[in-house]
C-alpha cells in the first residue's frame, strides 16, 4: 500500500496531517508578509494571520457579537412572560 502524503492540497483547499510543533505553530499564525488568510499549521483549510489588522477586526466583530448575543439571552432571562389572551372573532 502506497503512503499517503501528508501535506498538500486537494480541489484547491491546504491540508497538513503532519505532527504540529511549537515553531510551527506559532510561526502559522503570524506571517507579517502574507494576507489575512493563511494556511492552517495542522488540519485542513485557513486561519487568520494574526500580524494582519484585517484579523483582528474580525476578531473583535466575532466578540461583540457574542457579547451581544449572551447579554440578549441574560435579559430575556430576567423578564418574565406573561399569559397573552387571543380573541377570535
Amino acid at each position: 500500500m502506497a503512503d499517503r502524503p501528508q501535506s498538500g492540497e486537494l480541489f484547491g483547499v491546504p491540508y497538513n496531517f503532519e505532527r504540529p510543533s511549537l515553531g510551527r505553530m506559532l510561526s502559522a499564525y503570524w506571517r507579517p508578509d502574507e494576507g489575512m488568510l493563511v494556511e492552517k499549521p495542522f488540519g485542513i483549510g485557513y486561519t487568520l494571520n494574526l500580524a494582519n489588522w484585517r484579523s483582528w477586526i474580525v476578531l473583535g466583530v466575532a466578540g461583540a457579537l457574542i457579547y451581544q448575543e449572551r447579554s440578549a439571552k441574560e435579559r430575556d432571562e430576567l423578564t418574565e412572560d406573561e399569559p397573552v389572551e387571543v380573541i377570535v372573532d
